[in-house]
């Protein structure tokens, strides 16, 4: 497909996506994503994100296959989960679940530093192409479980997690700063809830059920133990 037809379906997108988030205004308290997130899909080439066969789908709401059982979130739920976060420029995210490095391109063009982490260690260095491609030089990636986050680097000021466990993950808890969001899904595979958690100064955890959703698990093991190889940066 030409550069422009992609162009076209991307503004068919970014219309699904604000026409989805007025018809689920009640459930979500608003009727507009902020605009910033709206320019940051509106810039990012999904297609360079998705499977070569997959290209002329990629800017249909719907989640699209990656490999290795795992998919690309549907824009609707990327822009959503992105702005519940509200980013600002200078914040450093933590982004748990890189998959082909989509949901971390619109990071990229709202934060200061992007911190991705992938258990697939073949996703992962497909991401980094993608990224590099794109000119996102502000993400850095890991490959590593995702569950135990990225305590290097913490605290965050957001957290952003892209598959689910039962409950949120204690350790992403813990390194998110004071004042700081995290927007993740959780619960059990058929009863799913995207939530959006706070830290506040006073040391509260609240937590906000969003609306139901449909992610794939996220994989726990032990602390200090290790999942898809152990922990590696993508050069």
């Amino acid at each position: 497909m030409r550069a422009e037809n992609f162009e076209i379906l991307r503004r068919h997108m970014l219309a699904e996506i604000s026409a989805g988030i007025l018809q689920l205004r009640d459930t979500i308290g608003k009727t507009a994503l902020d605009e910033r997130v709206m320019m940051a899909l509106g810039k990012v080439p999904r297609h360079e994100f998705v499977p070569m066969e997959l290209q002329p789908y990629a800017y249909d709401n719907i989640p699209l296959p990656i490999g290795f059982d795992k998919t690309i979130s549907q824009p609707f739920i990327v822009g959503l989960m992105t702005d519940l976060l509200d980013i600002s420029a200078d914040d450093a995210v933590l982004e748990i679940g890189t998959g082909l490095g989509y949901q971390a391109a619109i990071l990229a063009q709202l934060a200061h530093k992007v911190y991705s982490i992938e258990i697939i260690e073949e996703l992962g260095r497909e991401a980094k192409r993608r990224l590099r491609q794109q000119g996102c030089t502000n993400v850095e990636l890991r490959i590593a479980n995702g569950y135990h986050g990225w305590s290097e680097h913490a605290p965050f000021d957001k957290v952003i997690v892209t598959a689910a466990s039962d409950l949120i993950p204690p350790p992403l808890i813990h390194q998110l700063k004071t004042g700081g969001k995290m927007v993740s899904p959780a619960g059990l595979p058929d009863a799913q809830q995207l939530i959006l958690l706070e830290k506040h100064g006073d040391g509260r955890v609240t937590t906000k059920e969003i609306l139901q959703v449909r992610f794939s698990q996220l994989e726990e093991v032990s602390p200090g133990g290790s999942s898809g190889g152990g922990v590696r940066q993508v050069q």
